[in-house]
């Protein structure tokens, strides 16, 4: 045959072909007109035999400027943090690495306890009373999350603040304005939400407010105000967070609904995916929650056991009594959360929070000492801050890159107003030593 990936004989395959009654492959695409019919060879290399096309593909591989070769100042969402190597190794065991849907849950009991765990833990880390398990990634949390608030406020306003991530802002216009629903996108003043303009913008149409803390420009926002200030207003409160930020920081245990990107929870960067979206909420919104919750009960000999106790998509019942078309989850990606969690423990994820904070805050105090570099922004921050510089910020990015350093992200992608100005994230596998080459590189810039 040639090809031996092909599981088919010769003879089998002609047996098929007379069950059909047909005599060559080329009988089964009769109905397709000549005119549009590619008659010629693929322009394609030869074939490779298997080492020579690992080589290949290896080569070109390396072609990518890759966390391994290159130290990252690149977050914004997606952050490179230490993935203990337990964490593969169990990914892979095959109970776990096949794991898809449970459409028979009681035969699923390795998969649901992975996921009864994940929610357990999500739970202790934004204290709230109810987590799903899992969404694809942040972004679709925060829609989702609109769309739970929109659902139980019977409002159609949705109101964001700019400082949430331009990326989940976008997603979520794209999900609820062909729906009906309105987003009125809040101004920062100074890096952050002004608590004291977020009554005037309040409506009696608006069904949530939307903050992100630490935000995008890596600012702690003052969720105990904005509380405050809806306190006499039915609007929901949804809080974006870092997970590994809520390993040191207060929980915004003041919001109804706590959402955010669980990539930082052992899942690589990965050149930005696959990503696992986070999703919990107070007790009383439980019934809106997107997705499936897994639960745990007894059987009838008293064994511990856990089955699907909320199945709210519309795979699972009526179409019309679905909370979302959400079809599946990142039960991969949120074992990877649940077995990290597990090995960290509290005063792991503790270490890794301060030492993110720490790091990145003799970064910024490198940088601010530099002749043509300041901070944007005065004000708390935890991993991430915004530096304004005396010129463009790809040229220092393309400087950074000749010394194997990825910079930041230019800003002014999203913010017109921040020209010159870049993010920088720095997590707990920065050094001190790629952190004074970066230095370096700017002193040498000014």
């Amino acid at each position: 045959m040639g090809r031996h990936y092909l599981p088919h004989t010769d003879d089998e395959r002609a047996a098929m072909l007379g069950t059909l009654g047909l005599n060559t492959v080329e009988d089964l695409f009769i109905d397709i007109p000549d005119q549009v019919r590619f008659d010629r060879e693929l322009e394609l290399p030869a074939p490779l035999a298997e080492p020579e096309l690992y080589d290949h593909m290896y080569a070109l591989a390396a072609k990518n400027a890759n966390l391994n070769d290159y130290a990252t100042f690149l977050g914004a969402g997606v952050y490179d943090h230490y993935v203990p190597s337990a964490v593969r190794q169990i990914l892979a065991r095959n109970e776990f690495y096949t794991a898809y849907t449970p459409y028979q849950p009681e035969t699923s009991q390795g998969i649901l306890q992975a996921m009864f765990e994940y929610q357990d833990m999500i739970c202790e880390l934004t204290g709230m009373d109810v987590a799903n398990a899992s969404l694809y990634d942040g972004a679709t949390a925060v829609a989702e999350a609109a769309l739970v608030a929109v659902n139980s406020t019977r409002n159609t306003e949705i109101v964001v603040a700019d400082t949430v991530n331009p990326a989940y802002r976008t997603v979520l216009s794209t999900y609820v304005t062909p729906q009906g629903f309105t987003v009125k996108e809040l101004p920062n003043a100074d890096g952050v939400l002004d608590p004291g303009t977020v009554v005037d913008n309040l409506g009696p149409e608006t069904a949530c407010l939307i903050v992100q803390t630490p935000n995008f420009f890596g600012i702690l926002e003052d969720i105990t105000a904005l509380a405050k200030k809806l306190a006499d207003h039915k609007a929901v409160l949804i809080v974006v967070a870092d997970p590994i930020g809520l390993g040191l920081l207060e929980p915004p245990v003041q919001a109804d609904i706590v959402v955010g990107d669980g990539q930082s929870l052992g899942n690589a960067p990965s050149f930005g995916g696959p990503l696992l979206g986070f999703l919990a909420a107070k007790q009383k919104l439980v019934r809106r929650l997107p997705g499936r919750i897994v639960g745990q009960t007894t059987d009838k000999e008293g064994n511990r056991g856990f089955v699907l106790t909320l199945q709210t998509r519309e795979q699972h019942i009526r179409r019309e009594k679905a909370t979302s078309n959400i079809c599946s989850n990142q039960a991969l990606n949120a074992l990877a959360a649940a077995v990290y969690m597990t090995l960290m423990g509290p005063q792991g994820l503790r270490q890794v929070a301060e030492l993110s904070l720490k790091k990145a805050h003799y970064a910024a105090d490198r940088i601010a000492a530099v002749p043509g570099f300041s901070l944007a922004f005065d004000r708390p921050f935890f991993k991430e801050f915004v530096i304004k510089a005396n010129r463009p910020i790809s040229e220092i990015n393309q400087a950074l890159l000749g010394r194997n350093i990825i910079g930041g992200l230019d800003l002014s992608c999203y913010y017109p107003e921040l020209k010159d100005h870049m993010l920088l994230c720095v997590t707990e596998r920065r050094t001190r030593a790629e952190i004074d080459t970066l230095v370096s590189v700017l002193e040498g810039m000014s």
